[in-house]
């Protein structure tokens, strides 16, 4: 009996389609970090405040809509106008609402980044580091036993930009679900100073003058945030003092 070839398919690559979202993003976010720049800025929304709040008075719920859509996309593709999208929707729609819109955007969106960015490049670095010995897997166990604290501090600490918050945990491989809850209470604090600096807005551009974000540095608006993230710190720092007794 002759033997007929093989005549089935190859197999594809495993684990290739995985990176597709993660190659999107990174595509589009280089592109727009080119192309976008001169339309995402604040002169950009001094120019149409007038047609923006035209339409906020004619359709609250379809400009509440697109301006989700639009700081979530922002997020998700790591483009520039995080600050101003903050800032933004407390000039549009007031410090509660204003709260409201900005965190379920910018916490939505960094979400859909996590699990991108997890499932691809994030998967494969995760299972090195828990197949590495040494040094790197006592940092990865030390990261899972502090990990909600660890995020909350990279939420809080003012010097942390807004992406590498969501890109780095996403690739040391962070439990979703933590990141979830700690992304959403976390910026909390720094959206209401956003918004609230954004109420604002139009009397600074009436006056001619640009929106001055070193307000954010002020000592009672970084104090309290500070405060945040040395609570955050608090379980580590327990943590560690229990270890060095107990040797």
């Amino acid at each position: 009996m002759t033997q007929t070839p093989d005549s089935s398919p190859p197999p594809s690559r495993p684990g290739v389609h995985r990176h597709v979202p993660l190659m999107v993003i990174a595509a589009l976010s280089a592109f727009g970090a080119f192309t976008l720049g001169d339309y995402l800025d604040f002169e950009a929304l001094r120019d149409n405040r007038e047609t923006l709040l035209a339409v906020r008075d004619a359709n609250y719920g379809l400009l509440a809509i697109g301006f989700v859509l639009t700081y979530f996309l922002i997020v998700v593709f790591c483009l520039p106008g995080a600050v101003l999208s903050s800032v933004t929707g407390g000039f549009l729609f007031g410090l509660g609402m204003g709260t409201i819109l900005n965190v379920f955007a910018a916490a939505t969106g960094a979400m859909t980044l996590f699990l991108a960015v997890r499932r691809g490049l994030g998967a494969a670095l995760s299972d090195r580091m828990d197949a590495s010995d040494g040094t790197i897997k006592r940092l990865r166990t030390r990261l899972r036993e502090n990990e909600i604290s660890v995020l909350f501090l990279l939420r809080l600490v003012p010097v942390v930009p807004f992406t590498v918050a969501n890109l780095l945990p996403a690739l040391v491989g962070v439990r979703f679900c933590n990141f979830a809850v700690t992304t959403t209470l976390g910026i909390i604090p720094g959206a209401i100073v956003f918004t609230w600096l954004g109420m604002g807005l139009g009397e600074v551009f009436d006056r001619g003058e640009r929106p001055d974000l070193t307000l954010l540095w002020a000592p009672h608006i970084i104090g309290p945030m500070l405060g945040l993230a040395a609570l955050s710190a608090m379980p580590i720092l327990i943590k560690a003092l229990r270890k060095s007794k107990g040797r």
